[in-house]
């Protein structure tokens, strides 16, 4: 039987109109569900005003919503899928730290709470040359054989070779999913998520029927840089998904690295440059910089205190 504050959490989140990111930062306050559910909202801005509206008008059918979202939990864990939430200890520890949280993450496979707590996302054009290939192969081995996770997307391209090096590394890897975990995509790729869910996780921040809509992408990005402490570019266009996470992660205060190549060939990468990313010739300037496990719960704890200063 589901836990009642999962099932109110989700329920919430059945609500059209709210958005999810302000309800894990409300949920992850100290009686921040409770007040929630009686349609008092922390925060002071349009979209806190639209969610304490949306939530009060909804008060007489919190029952069916509740029914709702425990429908989809006894469903997903049916099919062997896990889940975490913003109220559990086994969320990822990166991920608390960003402004832009996903209030849940369904899962297949393993969450390590410390392993991961030292992960770096793996990027780049799904339609990468031969030389971005190797490159994006090589750097996805040496983070694996240094004890490093390496997250990546699933997508063609740049994101299956970092996921296929860290396996064959026998190292620790992570997939999020733009997609539900019963739609994985693309299709091609599903094999490759079964060995994954062996040596590390898929993840979802969607239901597990979501399709892979384009609106889901951008969001799968953002929570793929949250749950890094960094990410690693390795080849990408002016246009491509991976020059958005690279500023996801600026914005995320996260660690940028573009490789010394795409930011020789890229007058975008050059402009990152100078906002702060980092120019990496070899995978040891990104592992010198990397905090350690204790170091990334410290800074969780102040971005816990910070944002109870403001609420």
């Amino acid at each position: 039987m589901p836990h009642r504050d999962t099932i109110d959490l989700l329920a919430l989140c059945r609500l059209k109109d709210i958005n999810w990111y302000l309800i894990a930062r409300e949920a992850s306050r100290p009686d921040g569900l409770g007040r929630l559910l009686s349609g008092e909202v922390t925060e002071r801005s349009k979209q806190a005003d639209t969610a304490r509206e949306t939530i009060v008008a909804a008060a007489p059918r919190i029952d069916d919503l509740r029914e709702e979202a425990e429908r989809e939990i006894v469903s997903a864990h049916v099919d062997g899928f896990r889940l975490t939430t913003v109220l559990d200890t086994d969320y990822p520890l990166n991920l608390r730290t960003i402004f832009n949280l996903p209030p849940f993450l369904f899962y297949l496979g393993e969450l390590d709470t410390d392993n991961d707590a030292r992960s770096i996302a793996v990027v780049g054009t799904r339609q990468p040359t031969q030389a971005g290939i190797k490159l994006g192969t090589q750097m996805s081995r040496l983070l694996a054989e240094r004890g490093i996770t390496v997250l990546s997307g699933l997508a063609r391209g740049i994101d299956t070779c970092a996921h296929k090096a860290a396996l064959d590394a026998g190292g620790r890897t992570v997939s999020v999913l733009g997609s539900g975990l019963r739609r994985i995509y693309p299709p091609e790729n599903k094999s490759l998520a079964e060995l994954i869910v062996k040596h590390g996780a898929v993840v979802s921040q969607f239901w597990p029927d979501s399709a892979p809509i384009t609106y889901n992408f951008p969001r799968r990005n953002v929570t793929m840089s949250g749950m890094g402490q960094g990410t690693v570019v390795i080849e990408a266009s002016s246009t491509s998904g991976a020059k958005m996470q690279a500023r996801l992660a600026i914005e995320h205060g996260k660690q940028v690295f573009l490789l010394h190549r795409l930011v020789t060939q890229q007058r975008w990468a050059q402009g990152y440059v100078s906002r702060g990313a980092v120019e990496v010739n070899d995978v040891e300037d990104i592992v010198s910089r990397l905090r350690t496990t204790d170091e990334i719960r410290m800074r969780t704890q102040k971005a816990r205190q910070l944002s109870l200063a403001l609420s």
